[in-house]
């Protein structure tokens, strides 16, 4: 079995990891306490999931697992993209990055409020080259949120294949069938298998 320290300190992802991981026979232990917050700085969704894998790595001395994901509107030339978590500001919210991004959408057409979810996951080692994989998800921007599942964008992310529901009204199994997380958590444990 493999088994890697989480980097992330974001509950929601965690779970979502573990309820994928878990059952490709991938064990996740939890993030130490005492490991500062990394400093998201990289302006590649790749490279900030290496500063949190890497940090992890430093602080453990045990192989770590983390990832990063942004939201990549085609009206918006690719925003808010790397700066999905922070797009209304250092301290936003959840609802803070909805209402700011559902505004930046004022006036786009159904048609063109195309948008991507992209996640890179990185496996670090304390000695080795990183396991770097990814997963999308397209789909587009609903005008408004629906739904109290998810998190982050869930609500206004309408999933190609969903049936006109946002990620938040899918059940968390419904969700991690398809999601951008789940495609790439998958792909890591293919991958796994393989080495």
């Amino acid at each position: 079995m493999n088994t890697f320290v989480l980097a992330t300190a974001n509950a929601h992802k965690a779970n979502e990891m573990r309820a994928v991981l878990e059952g490709l026979g991938i064990e996740l232990l939890e993030r130490p306490a005492h490991v500062a917050e990394v400093q998201e700085d990289a302006d590649t969704l790749e490279g900030n999931a290496l500063l949190k894998a890497r940090a992890l790595v430093d602080a453990t001395g045990q192989p770590a697992i983390a990832d990063d994901t942004g939201l990549f509107v085609d009206a918006l030339d690719g925003a808010p993209g790397v700066f999905s978590a922070r797009y209304a500001g250092e301290n936003a919210t959840y609802a803070d990055n909805v209402v700011k991004l559902l505004k930046s959408l004022e006036g786009v057409g159904e048609a063109e409020r195309t948008a991507r979810f992209r996640t890179v996951v990185v496996v670090a080692y304390p000695k080795g080259e990183p396991l770097i994989v990814e997963g999308s998800l397209g789909g587009s921007i609903s005008d408004e949120p629906r739904g109290d599942q998810g998190f982050g964008y869930d609500p206004v992310f309408l999933p190609e294949g969903g049936g006109g529901r946002s990620l938040a009204e899918m059940s968390p199994e419904e969700k991690n069938a398809i999601s951008h997380r789940g495609r790439a958590l998958r792909t890591l444990a293919q991958a796994l298998a393989q080495r």
